[in-house]
């Protein structure tokens, strides 16, 4: 009889696992990403570039094309388009009872409660009221308009909801401890 244990091999190790290709679930789970990434890229696209249907893709374009035109026409002129947008906002992001009845100060007023950008309507806002009207002599400057279109914008680009505003500013719920930030000395 031979020696059985001269027939018998070696014993080998496995190959190692190659990096490349991957498995097909790393394809899947790539795929997806790539997807995801892609479409987050076209809503992108779509939300800044003015092509998104809807009342804001509209109003985006609008701004956009007052800030343009706000180089070359007269401030006053676009002061008083940009209140007639503003106003039809106002109508589709509120609603037409809301906002189409309001005027002056109350319109204002309604524009400072309801951006949730914290933009001050009540102080900044007067041109949007008076420029329409004024002598021709009256000067507007060009960056008060420029201020209330990039507000506007701001407005618009906004995705929390007025009502999820926080209802007290930090100064005012420091005012309410006897804290006033604009004096030297706390009471």
């Amino acid at each position: 009889m031979e020696d059985t244990t001269a027939i018998l091999r070696d014993i080998r190790e496995l190959d190692a696992i190659p990096w490349w290709p991957p498995a097909p679930g790393w394809w899947i789970i790539f795929g997806l990403l790539l997807l995801l990434l892609v479409a987050a890229a076209l809503r992108y696209w779509l939300r800044y570039s003015g092509l998104m249907p809807g009342w804001r893709g509209d109003a985006r374009r609008q701004l956009r094309a007052l800030h343009k035109a706000l180089r070359q026409d007269e401030p006053r002129a676009i002061a008083g388009r940009l209140s007639t947008l503003l106003r039809r906002i106002a109508m589709a992001r509120g609603g037409r009872r809301q906002a189409a009845g309001l005027s002056g100060d109350r319109w204002l007023n309604w524009l400072e409660e309801n951006d949730s950008t914290g933009f001050s309507w009540t102080k900044r806002g007067r041109i949007l009221l008076q420029a329409p009207y004024m002598p021709p002599s009256w000067v507007v400057e060009r960056k008060d308009v420029a201020r209330l279109v990039a507000a506007a914008r701001r407005w618009v680009d906004a995705v929390t909801p007025a009502d999820r505003k926080p209802a007290i500013r930090w100064r005012e719920k420091l005012a309410m401890y006897g804290i006033n930030l604009r004096s030297r000395h706390h009471v």
